[in-house]
């Protein structure tokens, strides 16, 4: 007989009676008399402060999601998790990102293999190409030093490592030889045609990021830089000795869990970087997919990063339920979604250097958790992963926030913020400036809450107003403070959110390493590719979808 799902059992049923009774209640009337509200929800660890006051619960609320954690046995899936259990059950393998940033002393023995040294062996290689390439000595088929590295990937072998340089460009290390990093991953080559006009081949790089190396996307990008290259580079320094195999061992490099691919493409094997079958794309930053987070900030940065993530996996495993981060932001989203019907999500940082970081979570998020069918294949009855989005903060003041002020639909956000910055500006005057400027976008960040929270109540009352200018309030929030925005506290906030997403799929008896929607996009549309290329037969297809591809072969008719 099936285990029942978790919809059916104790803890589950009780938080759905309790519901009923918080439904009612306002935020207003949470905090009303409530002097120590802050301080009981507010949790502190590896550089980050999470404050869930102004979540939509109390004290009982907490404790009956923390009996729903314990009845999923989240505790037991921590130590599975960052064991190396199979807990990719579709797919029947571990998910080891966390591997990926133990230090070089650890040991994890996994399946009878210590992980460790691979891990490092390949950060070692990165080191090695990095310390080349800062040093000037990485050098284009004609003789000249590499200036600028276009890293062509989609997912997460762009979304994480263009979030992350964007975020800690302030770190760039001084006195080396300057690489500027780009990214390029939309198929239709726009992004990559901008690139190809402005720069300059004999120093350019490309470095190729594909887990399977047969994404379509990524490999037309390639393509397209490969025939560049040649054209460039071959037919003009012809008698300098510039032939194709010179042209493909110094201006690609490529990272993939497919050596063999990347043998047949043609890329050199010391140029080569491994990741594995064990990480996912979206969870890849932290190895080789990271290599152009490391060209733009050093690899001691680098390592901070990834040592700001361990301290927070170290906190997710060490810490009790009720003070871990990752397990209360996940129960306030499973609340939230399950309990109080409120399933859209926003990332809000009021930081300009996090611009990414929402784009980054939807990936991490909605990849993983956008499922309907449980471990044992049985369709959920119950809400999932809420639809997520975000924006800076300070700009989605001037665009979104009038729904989230007087909309119809419920949101949660998370507001983002470092506590501290623009201390390293040497100018005083600039420097006072720019701290003011930081203390603007605090006091909005703060601000935002505090009235999606209180509505009408934030406002002195300054006699009656029209219903147009009425806020009701009860917008539940989180408030996540960095110390200081840094590789480590970025590294520690990024892991968060990947522990947070590993926790509800646990509640929910969801996978969150795997992404069978995805591939079947890819593979309809790589059939549809086919058919539009070689004008095949399109009888078979649906009225609309042949009504599509007329219009296209008409239009290339009549160009």
């Amino acid at each position: 007989m099936p285990h029942p799902t978790i919809d059916q059992r104790e803890a589950w049923q009780a938080l759905a009676a309790h519901a009923r009774e918080m439904r009612s209640t306002h935020l207003s009337e949470l905090f009303a008399g409530a002097l120590h509200r802050h301080a009981a929800f507010t949790r502190q660890a590896a550089g980050l402060t999470l404050d869930l006051s102004k979540q939509r619960w109390r004290d009982e609320t907490l404790e009956r999601l923390l009996d729903l954690a314990r009845e999923a046995e989240v505790p037991e899936a921590i130590r599975g998790l960052l064991a190396g259990e199979r807990v990719n059950r579709s797919e029947d393998r571990p998910a080891l990102h966390t591997a990926l940033r133990l230090p070089p002393e650890a040991s994890l023995v996994v399946e009878g293999e210590d992980l460790v040294p691979s891990v490092h062996k390949t950060l070692e290689r990165m080191a090695t190409m990095v310390e080349r390439f800062h040093a000037g000595q990485w050098r284009g088929a004609t003789g000249r030093a590499i200036r600028d590295v276009v890293n062509l990937g989609v997912g997460g072998s762009d979304l994480g490592p263009l979030m992350v340089t964007h975020a800690l460009a302030d770190y760039r290390p001084q006195g080396v030889h300057t690489i500027e990093v780009h990214f390029a991953s939309t198929m239709d080559g726009s992004q990559l045609a901008d690139y190809l006009a402005r720069l300059n081949p004999e120093t350019t790089l490309f470095v190729l990021s594909s887990k399977s190396f047969t994404t379509i996307d990524t490999l037309s990008n390639a393509r397209t830089a490969q025939d560049w290259l040649m054209g460039r580079l071959m037919g003009d320094n012809r008698e300098e000795g510039v032939d194709a195999e010179l042209v493909m061992r110094q201006h690609f490099i490529g990272v993939s869990a497919s050596p063999e691919k990347m043998n047949e493409w043609g890329i050199a094997e010391d140029h080569q970087l491994a990741f594995w079958e064990w990480v996912g794309g979206r969870y890849s930053l932290w190895g080789a997919i990271g290599l152009p987070i490391a060209l733009m900030v050093g690899m001691p940065h680098f390592r901070e990063l990834l040592a700001g993530a361990h301290a927070m996996d170290r906190h997710f495993s060490e810490a009790p339920l009720v003070d871990n981060l990752p397990v209360l932001l996940a129960l306030a989203g499973i609340w939230n979604v399950n309990f109080l019907d409120i399933r859209a999500h926003s990332i809000l940082p009021y930081d300009g250097r996090l611009e990414f970081f929402a784009a980054y979570l939807e990936q991490l998020e909605m990849e993983s958790n956008g499922k309907s069918v449980t471990h044992d294949g049985r369709g959920v009855g119950y809400s999932t992963c809420p639809v997520l989005w975000g924006q800076l903060g300070p700009n989605a003041q001037h665009a979104f926030y009038q729904l989230l002020h007087q909309g119809t639909q419920a949101v949660e956000c998370d507001f983002i913020a470092p506590l501290l910055r623009y201390d390293e500006v040497e100018d005083s005057a600039t420097r006072a400036h720019l701290k003011s400027q930081h203390r603007l976008a605090l006091a909005n960040c703060f601000a935002q809450s505090r009235v999606l929270m209180l509505g009408d109540e934030a406002i002195e009352d300054d006699g009656p107003r029209p219903a147009h200018k009425r806020y009701r309030g009860n917008q539940p929030s989180s408030t996540l403070l960095l110390d200081r925005l840094t590789p480590a506290t970025l590294g520690s906030l990024i892991a968060l959110y990947e522990h947070k997403v590993f926790v509800q799929a646990r509640i929910w008896d969801i996978n969150p390493f795997d992404q069978w929607g995805v591939e079947l996009g890819k593979k309809i549309a790589g059939e549809t590719q086919r058919i539009l290329e070689h004008q095949a037969d399109i009888a078979d297809m649906d009225d609309s979808t042949r009504g599509l591809i007329e219009a296209v072969w008409a239009a290339e008719r009549n160009a």
